[in-house]
């Protein structure tokens, strides 16, 4: 069993900052890519942002430049700094890791962005 926890989430007003963790447990030995997704209200859900074991990342257009995602191998926790944040940035985020071939996910975290 893989289990996926996030934190981090809350209500930010425009411009502001959050960060996201999650970390990894269970039935470990390699983690290849890890990432965050979001799922606004009515939408479907979409990726932000993914980081591969070798640390290359790749993001959503919509978030180049203002958010920036990392991972700590040795704690199998990958983490998501949010700078800039709009109103549109408002979603549950969660948390992916693909493990082998299996895909795992967070319970997801809510991120408002509202004035």
């Amino acid at each position: 069993q893989v289990q996926l926890v996030e934190s981090g989430g809350g209500l930010v007003q425009p411009g502001g900052s959050l960060r996201l963790s999650c970390a990894a447990s269970g039935s470990i030995f390699n983690i290849n890519v890890m990432g965050w997704y979001r799922q606004a209200p009515g939408k479907q859900r979409d990726v932000v942002a993914i980081v591969n074991s070798d640390g290359s990342t790749n993001y959503a257009d919509a978030v180049k430049g203002r958010f920036t995602i990392s991972r700590d191998n040795a704690k199998n926790t990958v983490y998501l700094q949010m700078n800039s944040l709009k109103p549109e940035d408002t979603a549950v985020y969660y948390c992916m890791a693909l493990i082998t071939t299996n895909f795992y996910w967070g319970q997801g975290t809510q991120v408002t962005v509202s004035s």
